[in-house]
């Protein structure tokens, strides 16, 4: 964690998140070299971050996540924007993307498996036998694996310990994430 806050604050807030590196006082223009000095260590690193300041640090991270109620700079300098302003949407969007990346090598196995069998059989392997592969088959898989992605259920909210000393903003069960491409459209 880098934060210009006190460290005193920045050891309270990380003991509750379980975060065990933490980078507190940082002036803005040093935290671009401290996701510098994580990374050189071998670390990934992502950066959440709403202002001006944090924009060169959201660049250099590994995944950059801007807050998006924050600057517009910072925004642009972000892979990901939180459309909401609450930090646990870190979570949830950490969730979702390793769901879409399980669900892409889940497809390429699919696919390839359906491949190495349909290819030969489509090219005419077997017409002497009478069999033949119309394409509808993978049209259906494609779809069914589609329709399962959506069926995935949504992650649990988070324990009521919030950021806010315990009060939970109405929509905590939501969780509203928005590709960078989608936020400058």
């Amino acid at each position: 964690m880098i934060t210009g806050d006190a460290q005193a604050v920045a050891d309270s807030v990380a003991r509750r998140l379980g975060i065990d590196q933490v980078r507190a006082e940082v002036l803005p223009a040093d935290k671009a070299a401290a996701v510098a000095s994580f990374q050189r260590g071998g670390a990934k690193v992502a950066m959440v971050g709403d202002g001006v300041n944090d924009a060169p640090a959201l660049a250099a991270a590994d995944v950059g996540i801007a807050i998006g109620a924050g600057t517009d700079v910072a925004v642009e300098s972000a892979g990901i924007v939180l459309v909401r302003d609450d930090p646990r949407d870190v979570v949830g969007a950490i969730r979702l993307s390793r769901a879409s990346y399980a669900k892409m090598v889940q497809n390429l196995v699919w696919a390839t498996g359906y491949n190495l069998i349909a290819i030969p059989v489509a090219a005419g392997v077997l017409v002497p036998w009478a069999v033949d592969l119309p394409p509808t088959p993978s049209s259906c898989g494609a779809s069914s694996s589609a329709s399962r992605s959506h069926r995935t259920p949504s992650p649990p909210s988070p324990p009521e310990q919030s950021l806010q000393r315990g009060k939970c903003p109405p929509c905590a069960g939501r969780r509203s994430i928005q590709p960078r491409h989608a936020a400058s459209a």
